[in-house]
């Protein structure tokens, strides 16, 4: 009887030795670890209890400040910022196509598309039918040009607890954007001969642009969209400048300007 009381009593010890060494516990963003038992996950804060110290006590931590939970039996619970998190822009539209709705008044035609990578970051690219549009001075201007960029939209300068993009297309951006144009033009060339005259001659031109673009995009009701915009960098042309259609490169010293305003609609 003796020895059956004893078994039972280690049993006992042993058991109540590991749930009090049994804990949870919660890493944080700067590598910190707190050892703890874990009450309640909620949307945005943990609440857990800790040792030493009673257990109607309860201590809180924001999941903000958080990266990872790792529970006493050893399965894990990752966290990440409501601001980035894809979930939550889970039903919104994340492309785009635009049109520049200035560009026919300089004699071409701009389209351009963009598509959501992740929130805060896209990809957009960019056609110019050149020739598509008013053509006042009949130049005649054939051909077109393309720019290719990446998108990263400024993010709030302080983070609220719960706080998201309300459009993750929308909000003023930075974009880093490389742009190639070739396209011909008639042009008045004079002939010094025995009777001077002007003769019209047609002429090729190619330009490498690389620019830095600033601008803002508003979205509304996740369907429609408006984008303004202006940008500066290096152009390069095999001629002494000029306006390539899509943006304008000056003469003697390699610089690039580009502005616009896009309307378009999301899906």
């Amino acid at each position: 009887m003796k020895t059956i009381k004893l078994v039972l009593l280690i049993v006992f010890v042993t058991a109540f030795s590991i749930g009090v060494d049994a804990q949870d516990i919660i890493i944080k963003k700067n590598a910190d670890t707190i050892p703890c038992k874990v009450k309640e996950i909620g949307s945005d804060e943990i609440k857990y209890t800790l040792p030493g110290y009673p257990s109607d006590v309860l201590f809180t931590i924001t999941k903000d400040k958080t990266t990872k939970l790792i529970f006493e039996n050893g399965q894990e619970m990752t966290f990440q910022d409501e601001m980035d998190n894809p979930l939550n822009y889970a039903d919104q539209n994340k492309n785009a196509i635009k049109f520049d709705f200035l560009s026919p008044l300089t004699g071409n035609s701009t389209f351009a598309y963009e598509r959501s990578l992740k929130p805060g970051q896209s990809i957009e690219a960019t056609l110019g039918i050149i020739g598509l549009g008013f053509d006042p001075n009949e130049i005649n201007p054939r051909g077109s040009f393309v720019k290719f960029g990446m998108k990263f939209i400024k993010s709030p300068d302080f983070y609220l607890q719960g706080m998201r993009y309300a459009h993750i297309l929308k909000g003023s951006y930075i974009k880093p954007e490389i742009g190639f144009g070739y396209y011909s033009k008639e042009s008045e060339v004079y002939n010094n001969c025995w009777d001077s005259y002007y003769t019209t001659e047609r002429k090729e031109y190619f330009s490498v642009v690389l620019q830095l673009v600033i601008g803002k995009q508003w979205i509304i009701n996740d369907v429609f969209l408006v984008d303004f915009y202006g940008g500066v960098g290096y152009g390069f042309d095999d001629k002494e400048g000029e306006y390539h259609f899509g943006y304008a490169i000056t003469p003697e010293i390699p610089l690039s300007f580009s502005a616009g305003l896009k309307i378009g609609i999301l899906f």
